[in-house]
């Protein structure tokens, strides 16, 4: 978006617009509701959440998945623990063929070394059956999504799983029009420029895989350096935050600190900006006087509700396959 085009355009566009995250959610959530009723006979499918980090701000979050998933129809279970025996929990939880869907609450040992490489927290990502990670944080989801590859199996029936919170801003791009739903799967993004402030596994780096692959550029900014990101390819560019920001239509804030914040002047009438931090990364009453600009200050109704599409995406794509409870311990006391 070039700032000359911009500033011709402004006086046309609307005064800027604080968007509710809940609306864009409700649809989605609805879909999972009917999906439940007409498909599973109104027994949802079980998702656990495992917790072992003493974190208030994680418990909080999962009380309130509870609650959403209980007005859904989805049967939720949060499982306490100490870091020492998370592992094996995740494995019980693993090999229970009556869970559906397993999430855990990071960071649990954040930067601790693996004895197996990485990081505890890679790790455990990596120990959660792809049967079952309904975050998409494993490595079978990972590998395929840094190689556009969407689809789990040959015959391209099974949709791969995508992390919730990047997928809660792609949905959010999606709504606002950011999307060219005109243009083919895959393309939607063409001619497209976005700006992340955040580089992290979880939410920056996926979240810049995913609209590349819909054909957006992307511009990648951490803490001490800015790539270029376009289908698979990355480059170090000479270029500033400012200059990112200014040709961007649509810029994603998630930094982690309560002291950061979006310079205002830098964004164009027209763009969007999302909130992904647990911080307002914005001067909301001055953002909101930019012309045109859409403001998501918070996308954990979203991320929500993509968690629930993706437990149901689980189970769609493997509990036919595998049996139930009481199946499995006919099954292992021979006699079926």
């Amino acid at each position: 978006m070039a700032a000359a085009t911009a500033a011709v355009v402004a006086e046309d566009l609307p005064p800027g617009e604080k968007i509710d995250a809940a609306l864009i959610a409700e649809p989605f959530r609805e879909e999972v509701k009917t999906y439940i009723q007409e498909k599973l006979g109104g027994v949802g499918p079980k998702m656990v959440g495992l917790l072992a980090n003493n974190d208030p701000a994680a418990k909080k979050y999962a009380d309130w998945t509870g609650r959403a998933c209980a007005r859904d129809g989805i049967r939720y279970e949060v499982r306490e623990c100490t870091k020492e025996d998370l592992e094996t929990k995740l494995e019980e939880a693993n090999a229970d063929p009556d869970v559906h869907g397993i999430m855990v609450y990071y960071p649990v040992f954040g930067a601790f070394p693996s004895f197996y490489g990485g990081t505890m927290d890679d790790y455990l990502r990596d120990s959660i059956s792809h049967e079952k990670d309904v975050e998409g944080l494993c490595h079978l989801y990972r590998r395929n999504l840094y190689r556009n590859v969407r689809y789990v199996d040959a015959a391209e029936t099974q949709k791969c799983i995508l992390p919730c919170t990047p997928l809660s801003c792609v949905k959010i791009l999606e709504h606002l029009a950011v999307y060219d739903a005109a243009l083919p799967v895959g393309a939607r993004l063409e001619g497209k420029v976005v700006t992340i402030i955040n580089r992290s596994e979880i939410v920056g780096r996926p979240l810049a895989a995913m609209l590349a692959n819909d054909g957006a550029t992307i511009y990648s900014i951490d803490i001490d350096s800015i790539y270029e990101f376009r289908r698979g390819r990355l480059v170090v560019v000479d270029e500033t935050a400012e200059g990112a920001i200014r040709r961007s239509h649509a810029v994603i804030c998630g930094v982690p600190s309560r002291d950061y914040k979006l310079v205002t002047e830098w964004v164009q009438p027209g763009t969007v900006v999302v909130n992904v931090s647990t911080f307002k990364n914005v001067h909301e009453e001055e953002l909101l006087q930019v012309p045109g600009v859409k403001y998501v200050p918070m996308v954990g109704k979203v991320t929500v509700a993509m968690l629930e599409r993706n437990l149901l995406r689980l189970h769609g794509n493997f509990a036919a396959a595998r049996p139930s409870a009481a199946k499995k311990a006919k099954l292992d006391n021979g006699e079926a």
